[in-house]
């Protein structure tokens, strides 16, 4: 499956400072000659990858990016300061693209790895350059040349950090609607996910996270029935799964599943196809809260906790309103915060 996170930026760099027309002026010396410097080279942009991202999320909300100007040169043959380098992170895997011409122009693969995107202008030129034999007092420098400009589509294929389990109609593709930009197909009958949704969930600046709605399972996917073989090979490469289950399940031709059934049968698909799967993080989301009064919600969802024996996180949601989604996206987000901590301190014991 091709899971694609794209986003266009567009890139400036800095324009070149101007050069200086000046002459010395000192005390005893009233014709002195030409002493104009040099403007500074106008500043690079550059792609940076960084490990610690995973999604172009925060190009959502910036997408022009530029370099810092060189300043004019002064007299006294002083040259102007260059302009500071505008460097952006992006994750690692980045590919970037020549919007205009439709090249690629670098892939990003390594963390720290560096990509110049826009070059920055060359400064201008001081009088003290033009000074000749036949002119002695130049009044002539050139301006700072301008710097690069380009637009870019950063193209990152992605793994999702969180796979969503259920059967078909459980919500999933509810859930990843509330919870972030992606847009799925949404319907009141099974199998309204033919192919597989992805959205990012944005939880500040710099924290984020892929996750999957794909399509849902049915008993036999773990043979390939429907599209499962598929779906279940994309889970098995997630970190954790959240496992949603329709609280208050409708009756579709009499053939209704009790919750606890609709767990068991995916827990049943899992084993069979990679037992190992079981082992995984998974947290249990009951969904459609809203059909049910609150006190009734609860009270159904402790009856069923119990008769799992469920031992890990479990919720109580309402996708279609967003009522007590948000609480586990900051919760799923602490967990991928702890377990990049406990690898970094892994790293250094090591």
């Amino acid at each position: 499956m091709k899971l694609v996170d794209e986003a266009e930026i567009t890139v400036t760099a800095g324009n070149g400072g101007n050069g200086c027309i000046g002459f010395r002026r000192e005390k005893f010396i009233p014709l002195g000659g030409p002493d104009g410097g040099d403007g500074g080279a106008g500043g690079d942009v550059w792609l940076q990858a960084d490990e610690n991202l995973n999604t172009l999320v925060d190009f959502r909300h910036q997408t022009r990016f530029k370099a810092q100007r060189g300043e004019n040169g002064m007299g006294s043959q002083r040259y102007g300061k260059a302009g500071e380098d505008t460097v952006i992170t992006v994750p690692v895997g980045t590919v970037i693209h020549n919007v205009d011409t439709d090249e690629v122009i670098g892939d990003l693969t390594e963390h720290g790895q560096r990509l110049l995107v826009a070059k920055g202008g060359h400064g201008g030129l001081g009088n003290m350059h033009f000074k000749s034999s036949v002119n002695r007092s130049p009044r002539k420098a050139t301006p700072g040349g301008e710097g690069e400009s380009r637009v870019l589509r950063l193209e990152l294929k992605l793994l999702a950090d969180v796979g969503l389990l259920g059967f078909p109609n459980a919500g999933k593709s509810t859930f990843i609607r509330a919870v972030s930009a992606a847009t799925p197909k949404v319907a009141d009958y099974p199998f309204t996910t033919l192919y597989p949704n992805l959205g990012v969930v944005s939880v500040e600046p710099g924290r984020s996270f892929v996750i999957a709605d794909i399509p849902g399972l049915i008993e036999g996917a773990a043979d390939g029935a429907g599209l499962g073989s598929l779906f279940l090979r994309h889970v098995q490469r997630t970190r954790l799964l959240l496992h949603l289950v329709d609280i208050a399940p409708m009756d579709y031709e009499g053939s209704a599943v009790s919750p606890v059934e609709q767990v068991r049968a995916i827990e049943h698909e899992l084993r069979k196809y990679d037992p190992a799967m079981l082992e995984k993080p998974r947290w249990l989301v009951l969904n459609k809260a809203d059909l049910m009064f609150e006190d009734e919600a609860r009270e159904a969802a402790e009856k069923i906790v119990a008769e799992l024996g469920w031992t890990q996180p479990w919720y109580v949601v309402s996708a279609l309103g967003r009522d007590g989604t948000w609480p586990i996206m900051l919760a799923v987000q602490t967990f991928f915060d702890r377990l990049r901590e406990e690898a970094l301190e892994a790293q250094e014991g090591a």
